[in-house]
């Protein structure tokens, strides 16, 4: 009986180490395509998906959900969503974005689809590692990201003017300080809802000091604008469902010094 147990012992030892050794084969030989434009396999979708499911469930269980019906809280998330989320999770009745055709796993759009409100919480202050979900909470207090958790909540109910209108009201891109100053006004960094787009939202287009940039149009159309003078040209790309991503335009190169050129200029001079 102990000759049994050892022999198994060491068979058992065996097989796992050839296991492992397999599997350290088949991750180094990048055999498997990682890329975001080929789904996965169905046993691999199943695992990870799972892996996500069970995760978020336990971690979110411990959660006491607040009162998420104070029209307030739902309206300080509009905003937020609108600003944050809108670009993946889409709004009633928006085309898909770039963004939202192109992660993988693809966000859920979130105009159509219910999410248990501690789940919705934990998964959007801490993120999911590896699917384009950020986290926000190291950027936001518990208290914004309920606001949101409320909103959400309430957006499959809502049709594409009732949105509008509950992000005109909003106040924007408000969450206590931590916003990100990319765009808006630089002499307010809490609040970046001057000049609001149509929703009253985040304003993407606005760049500090009220310059006018040139636009990268993704509709077909192209709008060329002129910055203020002494300031860096910028481009803006000016997507589908309204919000924009600006970066500074490249520099010019300087043209080559052409010694012949340069010699003709001196004889008109010279003239």
């Amino acid at each position: 009986m102990p000759f049994i147990t050892r022999k198994v012992i060491f068979t058992g030892f065996i097989a796992t180490i050839i296991a492992l050794v397999a599997l350290a084969g088949f991750v180094w030989s990048g055999i498997y395509n990682i890329a975001a434009d080929e789904a996965h396999s169905r046993p691999v979708y199943a695992v990870l998906e799972t892996l996500r499911e069970r995760s978020i469930a336990v971690r979110a269980g411990a959660l006491r959900v607040p009162d998420l019906g104070d029209p307030a809280r739902i309206r300080r998330g509009a905003g937020n969503y609108d600003a944050m989320c809108v670009s993946c999770h889409l709004s009633p009745g928006a085309a898909e974005t770039e963004l939202s055709a192109g992660l993988y796993p693809a966000p859920p759009n979130l105009s159509r689809a219910s999410v248990a409100a501690a789940e919705a919480f934990w998964v959007i202050k801490h993120g999911i590692k590896a699917s384009g979900m950020p986290a926000w909470g190291k950027r936001m207090d518990d208290e914004f990201v309920w606001d949101l958790v409320a909103f959400v909540q309430q957006l499959p109910t809502f049709d594409s003017e009732h949105y509008k209108a509950l992000v005109a009201s909003s106040g924007g891109h408000a969450h206590g300080g931590g916003e990100s100053i990319m765009h808006g006004s630089e002499d307010s960094p809490d609040e970046h809802n001057d000049g609001a787009d149509e929703h009253g939202g985040h304003e993407h287009g606005a760049m500090p000091g009220g310059d006018e940039q040139q636009g990268h149009m993704h509709d077909g159309s192209t709008a060329v604008e002129r910055t203020a003078a002494g300031e860096p040209a910028v481009v803006v790309h000016r997507h589908a469902d309204g919000t924009v991503e600006s970066h500074p335009a490249p520099q010019a190169t300087p043209a080559e010094h052409d010694p012949d050129q340069q010699h003709d200029n001196d004889r008109q001079h010279d003239h």
